[in-house]
């Protein structure tokens, strides 16, 4: 014994190679064995089987090697000195003494006292044949049983005990030579299988089909609330995924916000008998919608003016961000629809008008016409975003999503077309902002929880409230799913706050990353493990002999390579401790509703042929469009040429 410790308690003596578990199970299967062999001998053999138990044995032994043997038997004689072997009807428990030797543990049976029996000796030594006597003792003292009949039940207990335990023994030692050859984990996360995941979670949320177990691997419900992040390259299998999470959130009746990018969600999980809404203004199925209705009061202007004007990352150009976020929130307190704001931006002295007799005259003053132009142009940037908005009078129906946070009736949908997506952005950024600014409040009995699934995430403009929906949300129980290809790309978008961000979800998914720098990062997400080894040295020599040592390490459960070299659809779940590592097959929904039904706009046509780039001729409906204004209409004419132009 040393004073080294093998693991945090243990007291180190050189530990045994061989399997010591399964060593343990055939002595626990012999313990057994032996206790039902004591019980068949006290409580179900006759006491003459017992007596005669050994020379059973000796004669069945000895007959295979020896023709004949020496042997005691036990003799009764009576009165009348008439001498005969005793039988299983002569004698009961109990002890009878002898002239020579230890005492009989047998006496005679009341039924053989009233035979005429009056003696039981234990008989001279006589030369038996052993094979003859064998079959004797075997006819009439063992009920024709062998030896191995005799204890049947025993031997069978005591092999069911082994066959029980072989199972857990052999998993302990293989765990146990692991242990020596590859180290113990001390503390740490825990690298599980799907099954294992299960065992250890015992979830009830929602899951994940995988190929490694035919039950989903489940995260508790509480984790819900709590968030899921799914991060990897593109093709990776990310939207699979969230696809297996919106079946689920489906079947359960709650509601989602679904931002779609790439336009495949809406297909496969559009509903309009559900009361599901599609939010992209060039969409024949998009409502009309404008900013002025969302306003409850005029504080909340300014968190709509902060979604669609962003700041940048050079602090000269705050004002130029901080200033527009001011005069637009101003406006939209007027309660114009989104084509008079239009308008208004593209007017300077509309401008001027409204902000008249605000601190925010100063800061477009005519006198300084160099930061007039500048706050006025930015003012602007947003007029081709709310230009492709439908118009009230043409637009099926309304929404807002402050009425839709109270009802949660259906899905919403935010979709784009790559080619478009650079356009519809500060929408995009500004409804989700909007859902979650509403949402925030904890639901009442009567409301389920909604879900934002948020895919390709870097691919909208910075959303103020996302770090308040990632930090505060769990009260309000609507669950975030949020996925993005790497951690560079939120950094790009939210500086030091996406360290915070991507840190808050409790459940996360990493799929393969082949960029160096993320991968590196996964690999320190899911852990490090403080690793144990025994350290063996063999010497031989004069003083041959073996030397050992414990030391301890510290290393990362998944190597960034591992994440960097993982095959499609492959992924690693971590929630706390735990860390699964499953795969999932491709199973494709088929899609029943069109990705993308287009929406005519006013001025969307082009004035010349794309492929001569010859001008087009007007056409009448643009002539009569530039007709004088009516003096009794107080709203403005068209013109028949953009505002922006």
């Amino acid at each position: 014994m040393t004073d080294t410790q093998w693991g945090r308690k243990e007291t180190i003596v050189r530990p045994p190679h061989y399997p010591v578990y399964s060593f343990g199970a055939v002595f626990v299967a012999l313990a057994v064995a032996g206790l039902c062999v004591y019980l068949q001998l006290a409580f179900v053999m006759s006491p003459l089987q017992r007596y005669y138990l050994s020379c059973y044995v000796e004669t069945g032994v000895l007959g295979t090697m020896h023709q004949s043997n020496e042997y005691q038997l036990v003799t009764v004689a009576d009165r009348q000195h008439h001498v005969r072997p005793v039988t299983q009807a002569d004698v009961q428990p109990g002890s009878t003494p002898q002239p020579i030797g230890k005492p009989i543990p047998l006496e005679l049976s009341p039924a053989a006292r009233a035979a005429g029996v009056v003696l039981l000796y234990r008989g001279a030594k006589v030369s038996y044949m052993n094979r003859p006597l064998h079959e004797y003792l075997r006819r009439f003292v063992y009920d024709g049983d062998t030896f191995v009949g005799i204890f049947r039940m025993p031997l069978l207990s005591g092999l069911a005990a082994l066959l029980f335990q072989i199972p857990f023994a052999g998993r302990k030692d293989i765990q146990r030579l692991k242990e020596m050859k590859y180290g113990r984990l001390l503390k740490g996360p825990v690298l599980v299988s799907p099954n294992g995941f299960n065992k250890a979670v015992r979830g009830d949320g929602v899951g994940f089909k995988t190929t490694e177990s035919k039950h989903l691997m489940r995260i508790p419900q509480r984790a819900e609330g709590q968030h899921i992040e799914i991060m990897g390259d593109t093709g990776a299998g990310k939207s699979r995924l969230v696809m297996q999470l919106l079946v689920q959130i489906k079947e359960r009746g709650h509601s989602a916000i679904v931002y779609d990018p790439a336009c495949e969600f809406v297909q496969r999980f559009y509903d309009p008998s559900r009361g599901d809404i599609i939010l992209n203004p060039l969409d024949a199925r998009c409502p009309y919608w404008g900013p002025s209705e969302e306003l409850r009061r005029r504080a909340e202007a300014r968190a709509i003016a902060a979604s669609l004007y962003q700041p940048t990352t050079d602090k000269k150009g705050e004002f130029f961000t901080e200033t527009p976020q001011k005069i637009f929130a101003h406006l939209l307190t007027f309660g114009p629809t989104p084509q008079e704001l239009v308008e208004w931006m593209a007017n300077p002295d509309e401008v001027d008008r409204r902000v008249q007799n605000t601190e925010m005259a100063m800061m477009i003053a005519k006198g300084a016409q160099q930061q007039r132009n500048g706050v006025l142009a930015s003012l602007g940037l947003i007029a081709d975003s709310l230009r492709m908005l439908p118009r009230k009078e043409k637009a099926a129906s309304h929404w807002t999503a402050t009425e839709w946070a109270e009802e949660r009736k259906g899905w919403i949908f935010i979709t784009s077309k790559p080619s478009e997506r650079e356009a519809l952005r500060p929408l995009h950024s500004l409804w989700i902002d909007l859902l979650v600014l509403r949402l925030l409040n904890e639901p009442k009995e009567s409301q389920h929880p909604v879900w934002f699934v948020l895919d390709e995430l870097a691919s909208l403009q910075r959303l103020p409230q996302l770090h308040t929906a990632i930090t505060e949300n769990r009260k309000a129980k609507n669950p975030l799913i949020l996925g993005f290809q790497g951690k560079a790309q939120l950094e790009m978008i939210y500086g030091h706050l996406a360290e915070v961000m991507l840190s808050q979800p409790a459940t996360k998914i990493f799929l393969k990353i082949t960029e160096p720098k993320a991968a590196e990062w996964v690999s320190n997400a899911i852990g490090k493990v403080e690793i144990e080894r025994l350290r063996e040295t063999h010497s031989t020599g004069l003083r041959a002999g073996n030397n050992f040592s414990v030391e301890r390490q510290v290393e990362p459960l998944v190597l960034d390579s591992e994440i960097s070299g993982l095959p499609d659809r492959h992924a690693f779940l971590k929630l706390g401790n735990h860390v699964a590592r499953f795969s999932f097959a491709y199973h494709d929904i088929p899609a029943t509703q069109p990705a993308f039904v287009p929406r005519p706009l006013d001025d969307d046509d082009l004035t010349f042929d794309p492929r001569t780039l010859t001008k087009k001729p007007p056409k009448s409906a643009d002539i009569t469009a530039t007709s004088v204004p009516d003096d009794n209409e107080d709203e403005p004419v068209e013109t028949g040429f953009s505002l922006g132009d």
